[in-house]
């Protein structure tokens, strides 16, 4: 699948919150998305339907532990999760409902849903993130930088840093990686790319992206919607530090950049099932797409839609870029072979 610019319109504890304290006659939104511009997002479909939200933060695996935990009593109505492969997750545990929407279907492309039953399709991915390379455009050439596999380059010894092998955004590509290059490779690779660290795994894609900068290592892998915040930013430091780093959507010869999804779905014990669905059909909205797009920065999914970001659209210079078409079910089928693996290579 190809992206292009021109035709796209487009924390690990719970809050204590209690079902007592979730109003009725709303939905109430489990998310791990915590981005000021949903808000605004929100605030829109409130204003739109008369249907309030009541929102519970945490991550992806607490929200997991949260709805096994609470069964049948839990008052969830939405599932908002950030990586492909807990949606999957979640699926499998069992926690979330069918639903049959001809909206939806319409909407999100098939690899970006679950597969469709004849009970209905339990998850929805609504944006996407791109996993780009960045590098210091005056230590590192950008050929030596062009694929994921270079990442673990002899060329590249003590100039690649990143956060947690084991951070879900790492282990998505790494599944992804394990899909097309297969165990034994994808564990030479892995060594390949520790020999390489300039320091051990630390922080998030913000902090690797400043490390660039910074010069304490020259190569790094971020998600695509934090260095477009620096870009866009008016902090003069953030905007100095996305003018050192080049960028990369890697693999633009063979079969794409890494593609991860942020998605939704309707609890399974939702006792307001139409309402939250009518919630995810309003996120493949026109309205919803653009604030992922030009107000989180992300790749919108549905197809056809305005994108007015300069920000991303300087990061591909207004050219299309190739996505990996890897299925999510398979990048996550092969997740604990991957953790097997990256503890082999050391890789924290």
């Amino acid at each position: 699948m190809r992206f292009s610019l021109p035709s796209l319109v487009l924390a690990s504890t719970l809050a204590a919150v209690s079902a007592s304290t979730l109003a009725a006659g709303s939905i109430n939104i489990y998310s791990a998305r915590h981005y000021k511009s949903d808000e605004a997002m929100y605030a829109t479909f409130t204003k739109e339907t008369g249907i309030a939200i009541n929102r519970v933060d945490s991550d992806d695996v607490g929200i997991l532990n949260r709805l096994k935990s609470e069964g049948a009593n839990s008052p969830a109505d939405v599932v908002l999760m950030v990586d492909g492969t807990r949606l999957w997750k979640a699926d499998q545990d069992g926690v979330l409902a069918a639903i049959q929407s001809p909206v939806l279907d319409k909407a999100i492309p098939e690899k970006y849903r679950a597969a469709k039953t004849p009970q209905g399709t339990t998850w929805f991915g609504f944006s996407n993130r791109a996993r780009v390379i960045v590098y210091d455009k005056g230590r590192v050439k950008k050929a030596d930088v062009e694929n994921y596999e270079q990442l673990a380059d002899p060329i590249n010894k003590g100039k690649v840093c990143t956060r947690s092998g084991s951070h879900p955004y790492n282990l998505s590509l790494f599944g992804a990686l394990m899909a097309h290059w297969g165990e034994a490779k994808t564990q030479d690779w892995m060594k390949g790319v520790v020999a390489n660290f300039a320091r051990s795994p630390k922080g998030a894609d913000t902090d690797q992206i400043k490390a660039v900068a910074s010069g304490e290592c020259a190569i790094a892998l971020t998600n695509s919607y934090y260095l477009a915040r620096l870009i866009k930013s008016s902090n003069g430091e953030d905007k100095n530090i996305a003018e050192r780093v080049g960028v990369v959507f890697p693999d633009q010869a063979s079969y794409g950049t890494h593609m991860n999804i942020a998605g939704g779905a309707v609890a399974k014990h939702s006792k307001n099932k139409a309402d939250a669905q009518r919630f995810l059909e309003y996120l493949a909205s026109p309205t919803a797409q653009e604030y992922f797009a030009n107000g989180n920065n992300e790749w919108p999914i549905v197809p056809g839609m305005k994108l007015a970001n300069p920000a991303l659209k300087a990061m591909t210079r207004g050219q299309n870029f190739k996505t990996d078409d890897t299925s999510i079910s398979t990048i996550a089928a092969n997740q604990a072979k991957v953790q097997q693996l990256l503890d082999k290579a050391g890789f924290q």
